[in-house]
């Protein structure tokens, strides 16, 4: 994903989850530092981009702003988390076998029968 695009999903975020004003003017002044067009082809993840604004001058210096950043971080990973506990539950349920396979099971039985 675009780091642009991630900032912005964060922002959304952070707004959901009631963020101190000094943590948005962080993010928007990413996001405005990501609008430029070297910056453009920048690729992380958003769990990615939580965490190098939660290593940010701005968050270690202000305990509001890095809290906030901190707990998004802790609900991001904690879906992600049960996304990967659901892939693999799923990875381990037994597939079922298709028409296919039985159509040609019968075929095999009827020319050994």
């Amino acid at each position: 994903m675009n780091a642009r695009e991630g900032l912005e999903r964060i922002r959304d975020r952070l707004l959901e989850n009631g963020a101190q004003d000094a943590t948005l003017t962080l993010v928007e002044t990413m996001i405005r530092n990501a609008s430029t067009p070297e910056a453009e082809k920048v690729q992380a993840s958003q769990l990615q981009l939580v965490k190098m604004l939660a290593r940010n001058p701005v968050s270690t210096n202000n305990f509001t702003v890095y809290n906030d950043l901190v707990k998004l971080e802790a609900e991001m990973s904690e879906v992600s988390e049960r996304r990967r506990a659901e892939a693999e539950a799923e990875a381990d349920r037994p597939m079922p076998k298709s028409k296919k396979y039985y159509k040609q099971l019968k075929e095999k039985e009827k020319r050994g029968a």
